[in-house]
């Protein structure tokens, strides 16, 4: 019987099942390898110092400064310096990156190698036909992971949803590359099930989650009323456009890091203006960036000739499940890559296009550690997990309020409130929950993380962790912390 089990076919997933060979995997995915995954609706592309001004220092150092001193320097080192070995992995698998290097926010150099504006597209289906017809592996669509099951703190099994019925399968490793939690918010730019289930998953099974506060929103989503919202790619900005309101007046540099960008568009939203992306002196459009061309067009813009409405969006998360250099988390043979995990990468903002490239080295290193683990023979089947479905709308509401762009002291108290009757309950409402508990901690403004009630800097840099045991204890009353109410 197969025995290791990886959840999500994004890219982190699909490199993780190819690492994995020869020994066999099963690849669970709620869609298809078609669709489903955040990875297919990455348009900039992927950082790697590849051009001839550049280096892996340069990028190195790029990431770090935008991390705003967050990152794990190792981990900055070993993931950056694979970009080029990347690149050349994934035009050996059929990628056909265009000639020219893009320019991205923060970038000191134009280092983005991209396929057009479908560059995640281009990147994930090429894994995807490598997977599909790779003989270890086993592919379940339109199956969802509903629980793990830990014995010890060592994973033993997880339970799966499959054709409406429910079953157990043991084994001995589990991948977590589930993507991140931006549909948790209205605006946002990531497909409908990114809820954070697989931070959940490795919650409820005991593993620790890291620096959940650090949500990036993309300074320019379409704002024509759609949802999800479409991407207008940071790489137009790298292009020439620029942002304006309604007077035709600039208000910030574009190309700031996306953090500040996005207070920015925010704050001048705030203040009642409306706020456009003038790509209009960008030469061919439509054929440079034939997806946010169509986008645009389907909402009655010709980028052309009219500014484009724009407005931040819930885009990535940095923060997630606690890994070391291998992908393991706090839970033995429990591993996590991709948005999912928090690596050390990003810090407390994601400069643009790391994300691919992230993916793709933590599930290749992921894979190699899960191929290496011993099988094991599992003799018990743990009782049926209690169904949690996500109550979206109420906790949506919730979320965009007071977990966005800016957050304060009331509003973290209020979402925390009104959320905890429910977390056991519900996964959506569990990862809600935890984020505003590490947003309430976090009393400083920090990267992607701004309390307008803390607006400065502390002085010393530091990582937060939290467990569903410390967010249980976080929201229990006074007098239950001194046991005279039951928990």
């Amino acid at each position: 019987m197969i025995q290791k089990h990886i959840i999500g076919a994004g890219l982190a997933g699909l490199t993780a099942a190819l690492a994995m060979a020869p020994e066999p995997v099963i690849l669970i995915t709620q869609g298809t390898l078609d669709e489903g995954a955040a990875s297919l609706w990455s348009q900039g592309g992927l950082a790697a110092a590849i051009g001839p001004d550049d280096s892996t220092q340069l990028h190195q150092a790029d990431t770090l400064a935008a991390g705003d001193g967050l990152c794990d320097p190792e981990a900055v080192a070993r993931i950056i310096d694979a970009g080029p070995r990347v690149i050349a992995r994934l035009r050996a698998l059929g990628v056909r990156f265009d000639p020219d290097l893009g320019l991205e926010a923060a970038h000191s150099r134009r280092r983005v190698a991209h396929v057009r504006d479908r560059s995640g597209l281009a990147i994930t289906q090429a894994l995807a036909r490598a997977v599909s017809t790779a003989p270890h592996v086993t592919i379940l669509e339109r199956t969802t992971a509903v629980a793990l099951h830990a014995q010890q703190g060592k994973i033993a099994g997880l339970w799966i949803t499959r054709n409406h019925t429910t079953s157990y399968l043991p084994s001995d490793a589990v991948l977590i590359a589930t993507g991140g939690i931006g549909a948790l918010y209205h605006h946002t730019s990531n497909p409908p099930g990114t809820t954070g289930t697989g931070l959940a998953l490795a919650a409820r099974a005991g593993a620790a989650l890291r620096d959940l506060e650090f949500v990036q929103f993309h300074p320019t989503g379409l704002d024509t009323g759609l949802t999800p919202m479409p991407l207008i790619s940071e790489a137009v900005r790298g292009e020439g456009a620029m942002l304006i309101d309604e007077t035709n007046t600039r208000f910030t540099p574009e190309l700031a890091p996306r953090d500040a960008v996005s207070r920015a568009v925010f704050h001048h939203l705030t203040e009642g203006h409306r706020v456009y992306l003038d790509a209009t002196k960008i030469p061919n459009f439509d054929t440079r960036f034939p997806t946010i061309n169509t986008a645009c067009q389907a909402s009655g813009i010709d980028p052309a000739t009219k500014p484009i409405p724009i407005r931040p969006v819930a885009h990535y998360h940095m923060g997630g499940i606690a890994v070391n250099e291998r992908g393991e988390t706090t839970i033995t043979n429990l591993f996590a890559a991709g948005e999912a995990a928090c690596t050390g990468l990003h810090g407390a903002n994601r400069l643009a296009s790391n994300s691919l490239l992230e993916a793709f080295v933590t599930g290749e290193a992921s894979g190699t550690a899960m191929a290496t683990i011993p099988r094991t023979t599992h003799t018990t089947t743990p009782p049926k997990p209690t169904s949690r479905r996500p109550n979206l709308a109420p906790i949506r509401d919730l979320v965009s309020r007071h977990l966005g762009v800016l957050r304060d002291e009331p509003g973290l108290t209020t979402i925390i409130a009104a959320l905890a009757p429910h977390f056991e309950t519900d996964d959506a409402a569990l990862i809600a929950l935890m984020i505003a508990l590490a947003a309430r901690n976090r009393t400083e403004s920090r990267g992607a993380h701004a309390r307008t009630d803390h607006p400065n800097q502390a002085p010393t840099a530091r990582h937060s962790t939290l467990t569903i045991a410390q967010a249980r204890a976080a929201i229990r009353t006074p007098a239950q912390r001194a046991g005279r109410i039951a928990a």
